[in-house]
């Protein structure tokens, strides 16, 4: 897997709130296609991000949780909406809402992956830091990194249990 190697900056790439973010990918996860704003946005250019894996844009802040159960659920065939946050080649971040979806060939198998992303209200990223945040910290405690991604997993999933809600209805009253 190819890292941008690009350092966290603290600042912001911005875009507005009525661009949508748009990728699609194949089997692997591997950009296919990619719109001018992602491209803008992550400080990328078609070259840089065609064929490449699509956690070149993975931000180290990211509970790997998040990927797990996003790509659970991608193969399942269902779609996922997640907050997350990603980093431009640059080092800088933004975060998006992203709305996940397989794409299916016309006989019903899933032939890639399509994702559309929005940028959320700042009160929303402020609501799920700190969740992101447990789980990055329960991620780092055992000793080896899919231990760590296994019990952050857990941990949210027995969180969303205590609240009484499912993974959904979380994420979309954040």
């Amino acid at each position: 897997m190819r890292k941008s190697g690009a350092v966290p900056t603290g600042r912001e790439s911005p875009f507005d709130k009525d661009e949508i973010i748009v990728t699609k990918t194949d089997l692997k996860g591997r950009i296919t296609y990619a719109n001018d704003v992602f491209l803008r946005v992550s400080r990328l250019t078609p070259r840089e991000a065609i064929g490449e894996p699509h956690s070149l844009i993975r931000h180290p802040d990211m509970p790997r949780a998040i990927f797990k159960l996003l790509w659970d659920t991608l193969e399942s065939k269902q779609e996922i909406f997640a907050y997350v946050v990603n980093l431009a080649s640059n080092g800088d971040h933004y975060w998006v809402f992203a709305h996940v979806t397989p794409s299916f060939d016309g006989a019903g198998n899933v032939v890639g992956y399509h994702s559309n992303r929005r940028k959320p209200d700042p009160a929303q990223i402020e609501r799920i830091k700190p969740v992101y945040a447990q789980l990055l910290a329960e991620e780092r405690t055992p000793t080896s990194r899919k231990e760590g991604m296994l019990s952050a997993y857990d941990r949210l999933f027995s969180m969303l249990k205590s609240q009484g809600v499912g993974y959904d209805q979380f994420v979309l009253a954040v």
